[in-house]
């Protein structure tokens, strides 16, 4: 079997485990220890006090961009700000798909964004079909949609097994945050 070791494979992180982002901030870790730029976009999230956003930030060739309004997202309740974030997040994503001056492209939390309709999955996936050649690209969330599974190369599916959310306890420092 020949290697291809050209850049340019849809990834896909989903499923309801802990683990989604720190997975994707894990690949975005191992991409620029190689030398590659890595451009993060954070669709429903704007916090700077995240362990990996902090870490991330010093690390050369990699950049971060959030569009979350400070706040979470009440999906039973989505307000015209929460849209207009997620415009805005799709508008940075189209724009920087195009130039194509990253070789890895993270869209965190993009996912949840087309399960709640935030934005459409069909202009998500022509933004992907459209990016440069080469663009490697992540998508992070829980309820991927089907259409972003099937344009994948790489599915992974985090399940939760135990978590000490369902004893009670909260987030802790450095560990789920």
């Amino acid at each position: 079997m020949a290697e291809d070791s050209a850049l340019g494979r849809i990834h896909v992180i989903t499923g309801p485990g802990k683990g989604k982002t720190t997975a994707a901030f894990g690949m975005a870790l191992r991409a620029a220890g190689h030398g590659f730029r890595v451009c993060i976009v954070q669709f429903l999230k704007t916090s700077e006090t995240t362990g990996e956003v902090i870490a991330a930030r010093d690390v050369k060739g990699i950049q971060i961009k959030q569009f979350g309004t400070g706040g979470f997202v009440d999906f039973k309740h989505i307000t015209d700000v929460d849209r207009s974030c997620a415009g805005k997040a799709l508008a940075f994503t189209s724009s920087l798909m195009e130039k194509g001056d990253c070789d890895m492209v993270i869209l965190d939390e993009v996912n949840t964004a087309a399960h709640f309709c935030l934005v459409n999955p069909s202009e998500v996936a022509k933004i992907i079909s459209a990016r440069a050649k080469g663009v490697e690209v992540v998508l992070t969330g829980r309820n991927a949609p089907d259409e972003f599974v099937d344009m994948a190369d790489y599915v992974s599916a985090i399940k939760v097994e135990k978590h000490p959310y369902d004893a009670g306890l909260k987030a802790r420092k450095g560990i789920e945050w």
